[in-house]
């Protein structure tokens, strides 16, 4: 069982879905917990201190992939020569790896610090992700965590202008090396759709994008609840949403992948 996080907002976050969230972790068997990015608010030393500190009370492996809210946005000077410095003073380097009993996860940082909002994605990462997916376990499933969604419905609130540039490029080539899924956070909105599909890629297995909403903070988008995602090893991804009145996470949804 893989535990999907994301747009946490520390600064905005809300307690009862933090201790939630620590409930349902040492209710169930957790191989891992990966947050795709909006850590925090406005990058600021506090926000990742706390989250930092949620994170480790978890007592689980985890990865986690910058977001937009996670380089300065009003200082121009550290957004400009300095943009990450924070956040790896607290989780490292912002593409990691990790792998667990099912899951082979690879984290993609998508933040660059000219853009406000959109995703970008370099050749060279494309090139970089393929090998590591070429070079995963066959038996294990593989994920992408990335900030920016590769797809948005009409209805989002950031549409398609957000999604990286080099998407359908990256999911032509990932796609070809047995990628089951990208983990996006960014919309606050949960869905999961299959990319070889909308992108027409002639793949011979469905990759799906697998998003999710904000887990912690009281940032909602279109009044959606705080939720999260978990994927199972038979590849099943189910959907939790925060019930206000049990304060606690409740199953609503679940598809088969």
């Amino acid at each position: 069982m893989l535990l999907h996080l994301s747009d946490l907002h520390f600064g905005t976050h809300k307690e009862n879905c933090i201790t939630a969230i620590q409930k349902f972790c040492r209710e169930n068997k957790v191989e891992a917990v990966v947050v795709s990015g909006d850590l925090t608010q406005r990058a600021r030393f506090k926000e990742f201190f706390h989250c930092k500190l949620f994170l480790e009370s978890l007592n689980l492996p985890y990865l986690v992939v910058p977001g937009n809210h996670d380089i300065p946005l009003y200082h121009v000077w550290r957004r400009m020569f300095s943009p990450f410095v924070r956040y790896q003073n607290f989780f490292g380097k912002p593409e990691e790896v990790l792998e667990t009993q099912n899951f082979y996860i690879i984290g993609v940082n998508s933040i660059h610090r000219r853009h406000h909002t959109k995703g970008r994605l370099s050749k060279e990462q494309i090139n970089d992700i393929a090998q590591k997916i070429e070079q995963a376990p066959k038996n294990k499933i593989k994920l992408v965590v990335i900030h920016q969604p590769f797809y948005a419905s009409a209805d989002a609130k950031h549409d398609m202008k957000d999604c990286p540039t080099l998407a359908k490029t990256a999911l032509q080539i990932w796609g070809q090396h047995g990628l089951f899924g990208l983990l996006h956070g960014h919309l606050h909105q949960n869905a999961v759709y299959d990319l070889n599909k909308i992108y027409d890629l002639a793949l011979d297995a469905p990759v799906y994008d697998i998003h999710a909403g904000t887990s912690t903070s009281y940032r909602l988008h279109d009044q959606e609840p705080n939720s999260f995602n978990v994927l199972f090893a038979d590849k099943k991804i189910s959907h939790f949403e925060f019930n206000e009145d049990l304060q606690e996470f409740e199953q609503k949804e679940i598809f088969f992948g």
